[in-house]
């Protein structure tokens, strides 16, 4: 190769290729998603699609002439196609797309979500769209160029390729608006193009919310009539589940025995209950705020929620963690997480099975401030549950009901029957730690009034219309993603002091309930008095009115 300083590839041409690149063969997610929407023609789709592949060449054309320069083109470049790579595989093998919310939740993933997600087909996947292209790129030269005469060419690249944008999208704005508007997901296929504005809208924020400061709430809470003079406080378990369709449990209606050891306990399953989003990330901080799904996102600023609160009311308060982390909502409470245990036969294979949270649990309640149990106890579990995709790690052999079941985390290649029976091994398994939960429970009456709330944080695609995992957008989710199990098991002492009553939550198990009663009604079961509370959101609070 020439070292004449006229030598080597231009930087134009490296921005033309990649962007060809990257506008066709990384978006076969999208053309794939175009040529599936109903209502479209194959002329019309095929349209759109040309369409938007010469969008996406031009605007990443525009993106990279602004660093595409001899020392920074070849580092961003490689960025566009890695980012475009693992952003291809995901939404062509789960069926994902990626916006905001998929961000937080690809941000907040821990080691264990990020081995289950590791295989070939992810390798091999980056391995062609952008390892070996980078390997081409990186062996050439690039062509040098005074600073002037690179400015000009890069601000030339941008200005065409900003016209010719406009020219297109004036072109075919009739026919891409009403895709976009009428399926609001394809939006977030556009390949890494959204990836880049997923990340600057989580980036931005902390400019639109203060994030520096957490806004006290319910700080006038106080503990109601019954704890006047009682004998035994309560001990309320709220279990935080994982990843669980309320569809897959027996007890809501499944055709399969999912729940063998909770159909033999007297439970209240809510049947038509939905989640605040289709996310971990997005679920839990708002079943656990009180301002409730629509005004969750818009709140000024973050702000204590119910833990706070029972805390502020002088229970004692736990949260025990066996996923990845609680998104914020026990920081200000003791917590303890599962990732540091090795208690054999309940933390092989790099996890913790769920059960290791009820594993020594007497010894860390007593280790709770004394004044604060006395007037009674909150413990929440965060379950693994039935997290993916790697389904079938979430139950140990004694459970898996149902065989033979999927073990590759690669979903789109197991047999649809083998990916339902994973799966269903998870619920299997959740029943069992929900039951041996109530038995642990039932050890506790002789000296406290006990009961447990389990609600899962989202639901799950199991290959619905070719859509895997959670985390759509929650406009366009399919109800499985969404509607998720609500049971309550109450003791008789509870039921006593509480003066809610299982028989009566069973006379309205079909009634709509959402992850916005939550707050409401786990206070209106502790009956913490407090002027954030709202008894029309508690849907415990017409048992008690019945009895009052």
């Amino acid at each position: 190769m020439s070292d004449h300083p006229a030598a080597g590839v231009r930087q134009l041409w490296i921005v033309v290729l990649t962007s060809l690149w990257i506008a066709t063969v990384c978006n076969v997610a999208l053309w794939r998603a175009l040529a599936r929407l109903p209502g479209l023609s194959a002329g019309q789709a095929a349209t759109i699609s040309v369409a938007l592949a010469l969008v996406i060449a031009l605007a990443t054309a525009g993106l990279l002439s602004l660093l595409a320069w001899r020392w920074t083109l070849k580092p961003v470049v490689t960025l566009f196609l890695v980012s475009a790579a693992f952003g291809a595989y995901f939404m062509m093998a789960y069926g994902v797309v990626i916006d905001p919310n998929m961000m937080v939740n690809t941000l907040q993933t821990d080691l264990r979500e990020t081995r289950d997600l590791l295989n070939w087909s992810l390798a091999g996947t980056v391995m062609v769209l952008a390892v070996l292209p980078s390997f081409f790129l990186w062996r050439q030269k690039v062509r040098r160029t005074g600073m002037a005469r690179q400015a000009l060419s890069n601000a030339l690249t941008l200005v065409a390729a900003g016209a010719l944008l406009v020219v297109v999208t004036m072109l075919f704005f009739q026919s891409m608006a009403s895709v976009m508007r009428n399926h609001t997901q394809v939006r977030y296929l556009i390949n890494p193009l959204n990836s880049f504005y997923a990340l600057g809208s989580v980036a931005a924020k902390p400019f639109q919310r203060n994030e520096s400061i957490v806004l006290p709430l319910g700080q006038d809470a106080t503990l109601g009539a019954s704890y006047t003079a009682q004998s035994k406080p309560p001990l309320l378990l709220l279990v935080l589940g994982e990843t669980a369709r309320s569809g897959n449990f027996a007890i809501n209606g499944y055709n399969r025995p999912t729940t063998p050891q909770l159909s033999q306990e007297n439970i209240a399953s809510q049947r038509n209950a939905w989640s605040c989003g289709t996310s971990t990330a997005a679920s839990v901080p708002c079943m656990f705020s009180n301002f409730g799904r629509a005004a969750f996102e818009s709140r000024p600023a973050n702000s204590e929620g119910m833990l706070d609160v029972l805390q502020h009311a002088g229970l004692a308060v736990l949260w025990l963690d066996n996923q990845a982390g609680c998104k914020g909502v026990c920081d200000r409470v003791p917590n303890v997480s599962t990732l540091q245990l090795k208690v054999p036969g309940l933390c092989d294979g790099g996890e913790c099975l769920d059960e290791v949270m009820l594993h020594g649990l007497d010894e860390r309640i007593a280790a709770l401030p004394a004044e604060r149990r006395a007037k009674g106890v909150v413990l929440v579990m965060h379950q693994m549950g039935g997290h993916g995709p790697a389904y079938y790690k979430r139950s140990p052999p004694a459970f898996k009901k149902f065989l033979p079941e999927c073990t590759n985390n690669s979903l789109q290649n197991c047999e649809r029957d083998a990916l339902v029976n994973a799966y269903d091994n998870s619920i299997v398994y959740t029943d069992h730690l929900l039951a041996s939960a109530i038995g642990w429970l039932k050890t506790q009456e002789a000296r406290s009034a006990p009961a447990m709330l389990y609600l899962a944080d989202h639901g799950e695609s199991l290959g619905e219309n070719n859509l895997y995992l959670h985390g759509m957008p929650y406009g366009v989710a399919p109800d499985v993603q969404k509607r998720v199990p609500w049971i309550t098991w109450l003791s008789p002492e509870f039921e006593q002091r509480s003066k809610v009553t299982t028989a009566c939550l069973k006379q309205q198990l079909d009634a709509p309930v959402s992850h916005d009663n939550y707050f409401h009604s786990v206070l209106g079961l502790m009956n913490v008095q407090t002027s954030v509370y709202k008894p029309a959101l508690d849907i415990y609070a017409h048992c008690a009115k019945q009895v009052a």
